[in-house]
């Protein structure tokens, strides 16, 4: 039993911004159809499509991806090309404009407005190498799709999670001797705190753990190892986290489903967690152990 005096000791985590979650993760690619069939495998459905880009939302429950195939028009930010890349996430927010116009006083780059007349403005910033970080305020009765996309006929709206899936995380490669940066620009901005060295989540040990202030999910910071530290290496978003409150159950699900996870001496899947074989040119997806948020203890 935890003395009251113990909890006191232990700071509740800052919250600025009022971050409460993933509200969507982009990839950007030239072969939409073909990610749109990998995401399906995995449970997600195309609900809805951009009123005047090259852009789709998939979902499953609680999550929403967005595939988006238009030629970039900012400078800076990721070209779709046939291997799919994250080109984006968004965080909810309390208040995107405060929380964007304070990312820019600490030193973010801002990126210009891109919305067309009718369209709703998600501010962002610049994120790791070429990807864009997005502040979102509207997800719960009104949304930022209910005005710029157009639902797809006849599908439901919110299929549910292939077993229980949810965001967890996302993986970024950084450089070498970065992470203290990028820890760094984490927390200022958005209030992330890093977790001890030995907290691990997952078969995937490398790297810092940062966990959000809302507690709803982790960012995971890795650089090269000894072999490629002097080796030419772009930072970038690299895969996708996914929660689970049981990694067998959801693996046997998605295997049924047409999905192959690595099983080699080194990586292979367990109770913790679960790596795909590289998807379209490289792509992979993570499963880890987890309960959604709201749901318990993790």
């Amino acid at each position: 039993m935890t003395h009251a005096t113990d909890r006191e000791a232990i700071p509740e985590p800052q919250n600025p911004l009022g971050v409460d979650g993933i509200e969507f993760i982009e990839f950007a690619t030239s072969r939409p159809q073909a990610l749109g069939g990998v995401l399906e495998t995995f449970g997600f459905r195309p609900i809805a499509r951009h009123r005047s880009r090259e852009v789709e939302l998939y979902r499953q429950g609680t999550m929403n991806i967005i595939v988006n195939a238009q030629p970039a028009d900012v400078p800076r930010t990721v070209m779709p090309t046939e291997r799919p890349v994250i080109s984006a996430f968004a965080v909810r927010v309390r208040d995107a404009q405060y929380a964007y116009r304070r990312a820019i006083e600490l030193g973010a780059w801002e990126i210009p407005v891109r919305a067309q007349a009718m369209e709703i403005n998600v501010p962002a910033i610049h994120g790791v190498g070429e990807s864009l970080i997005y502040f979102v305020d509207r997800y719960d009765e009104f949304s930022i799709y209910d005005v710029d996309f157009r639902a797809i006929p006849t599908v439901d709206p919110h299929p549910p999670a292939v077993a229980g899936m949810h965001f967890f995380g996302i993986v970024q490669y950084v450089g070498p001797d970065r992470t203290a940066d990028w820890t760094e620009f984490y927390s200022q901005l958005m209030g992330f705190t890093p977790l001890p060295r030995q907290v691990r989540f997952g078969i995937m040990p490398s790297g810092l753990l940062l966990e959000s202030p809302c507690r709803k999910f982790f960012l995971q910071l890795i650089e090269p190892d000894e072999s490629a530290r002097f080796a030419a290496m772009d930072e970038h978003l690299q895969r996708v986290g996914l929660g689970t409150p049981d990694v067998t159950a959801a693996v046997a699900s998605l295997e049924k489903r047409g999905v192959e996870f690595l099983a080699t001496d080194r990586v292979h899947s367990s109770e913790r967690g679960a790596l795909t074989k590289p998807l379209l040119g490289g792509m992979m997806f993570e499963l880890v152990k987890s309960t959604p948020p709201g749901g318990g203890e993790q």
